[in-house]
């Protein structure tokens, strides 16, 4: 039975709730629980879309009751929630939260663990049905799963379920990767391992599918026929605030590339999957992944670039240099900064190039898909004063603001045959309302209902290191000499203008 409070009686529920179970998130001390995990709950009860049968456990080094656990939550959702909170519903969830504390390599812990969880469905009817939420280092991810396999919480009989959440890096290289995905599939099923991403909570991300799909005029025009290429831009103003440390040691194409991007790689690139279940569409992506043409150690050179910013202005006000952020060696050679040119071997992709670039510290927030169509023949036009067609472009937008906009020509008014340039945009919220998300909401309920759609699958993940292998390797041979090479607040190297600018195209920026 879903979760409804009185003052959610009259609320149209927009799916079904979740399947009554558990909630064990490791590493709840943290941030991520705080800012994104608990308000996504709390957001999905508000909908109806939590089971009433449902429980969270945090598991953590912080030594803490699980009376101050609640308090804290409660602090941290007044904080961090975009909605009023219902008091009916907060009590709902404090009665449901509990704590334990405890040293992730300790096997006495998951005894804890245990008995704690069979309290917890006789208390709460969660049917044994739990996932494990790994909010942890990464080197803890396959010792916290084989532990939880040793003493038997993820063993499936009778009817319940077992599943594990976990966050990236998936790896840090192609057999780093490997390794991890070996290790846990010794102990556990794939059909349990939810590898998360959670750019694919964003709406714009899941209407790909919907947008290109769902809409006649769009899927036939969707190939090498029509469109010239692709640009995939996920930007952003901030630098590496507290995570120098983890940052230096993994840098813009480990952190970005492998996952968030070959995502959105593959979901604007795909074929159209037989039915909208899991696996159907996770094949389809995952032949692209595997249809990206590797590059040679020369073509590494000639056809990505990367970059470090360097002190700059943003808003008017002074920001320092990578070099100069907190944890970061002062002659580092991390890049903070990645653009490349990849190309797609199969029928419909074939001579259609595939731009990316991602980086800290630009001009604005803003991450986006372009696809620019081939130019229209220039022929009719060539005796009146139209000098240069604009080509169409469709932008995805995806964050800050989600929506789609098109660009196009139409004539002037007036006698002389002028063109100007239109662009058609929506925004989600303007049509459809403004839903507050922190992002995570879809892919804790998918977990629940056991969706696998929006998680990466094993094949998926080493698909993804395997485009970036050639680049680490390349890069690794051949530190950078130039670094920093742009300024903060601006929109990276010049190299990666001259990258474009080579093919006879340019980036499409967009200012906040």
């Amino acid at each position: 039975m879903a979760l409804a409070t009185k003052a959610e009686a009259n609320t149209e529920r927009i799916g079904r709730p979740g399947d009554p179970c558990v909630m064990v998130i490791f590493g709840a001390s943290g941030d991520l629980t705080r800012r994104k995990l608990i308000p996504a709950l709390y957001n999905l009860g508000k909908n109806q879309l939590l089971s009433r049968e449902f429980a969270v456990v945090g598991v953590a080094h912080d030594a803490m009751s699980t009376e101050e656990f609640r308090g804290k939550l409660k602090q941290d959702l007044h904080q961090f929630a975009d909605v009023p909170l219902d008091p009916d519903m907060e009590t709902w969830f404090e009665e449901r939260m509990y704590y334990l504390t405890g040293d992730f390599g300790d096997p006495n812990l998951y005894q804890q663990l245990k008995d704690l969880l069979q309290k917890i469905d006789t208390d709460h009817g969660t049917h044994q049905n739990y996932f494990y939420y790994l909010a942890v280092a990464p080197d803890f991810f396959g010792p916290v799963v084989e532990k939880l396999s040793a003493i038997g919480l993820m063993s499936e009989e009778n009817h319940h379920w077992r599943r594990v959440i976990i966050e990236k890096p998936f790896g840090h290289d192609l057999e780093s990767a490997k390794a991890l995905n070996k290790q846990l599939l010794k102990v556990v099923d794939e059909s349990q391992i939810y590898r998360i991403d959670h750019y694919l909570g964003k709406e714009t991300v899941q209407n790909i599918m919907a947008f290109r799909f769902a809409n006649g005029i769009f899927e036939p025009i969707w190939n090498r026929r029509y469109i010239d290429h692709v640009q995939i831009s996920v930007a952003e103003t901030v630098g590496v605030e507290k995570r120098g440390g983890y940052y230096d040691h993994a840098g813009a194409l480990r952190d970005m590339v492998p996952n968030h991007i070959m995502q959105l790689v593959s979901l604007t690139a795909m074929e159209p999957p037989i039915s909208f279940q899991a696996d159907a569409v996770r094949d389809e992506q995952a032949k692209i992944l595997h249809a990206i043409q590797p590059l040679t150690s020369e073509e590494v050179l000639s056809r990505t670039v990367r970059g470090q910013y360097g002190e700059g202005e943003f808003v008017g006000q002074h920001v320092p240099g990578y070099r100069s952020e907190s944890a970061v060696p002062p002659d580092s050679r991390t890049e903070t900064y990645v653009a490349m040119k990849l190309q797609i071997d199969n029928w419909r992709w074939a001579g259609v190039p595939f731009y990316i670039r991602t980086g800290k510290r630009m001009s604005a927030r803003n991450t986006h898909i372009v696809i620019q169509f081939r130019q229209a023949p220039f022929v009719l036009f060539r005796e009146t004063s139209v000098e240069t067609l604009m080509p169409n472009q469709l932008v995805l937008h995806i964050q800050p603001e989600e929506g789609i906009s098109l660009r196009f020509a139409a004539k002037r008014p007036g006698p002389v045959m002028r063109l100007g340039t239109v662009d058609m945009d929506f925004e989600y919220s303007d049509y459809f309302g403004k839903q507050i998300s922190t992002g995570y909401e879809r892919l804790l309920h998918d977990c629940m209902v056991g969706d696998a759609t929006l998680f990466q699958r094993a094949d998926m993940v080493e698909a993804g290191w395997s485009v970036i292998s050639p680049m680490l390797d390349v890069w690794k041979a051949l530190p950078p000499r130039s670094f920093p090479n742009y300024a903060a607040g601006t929109w990276g190297p010049k190299e990666a203008d001259a990258l474009l600018e080579h093919d006879g195209r340019h980036w499409r920026n967009f200012e906040e």
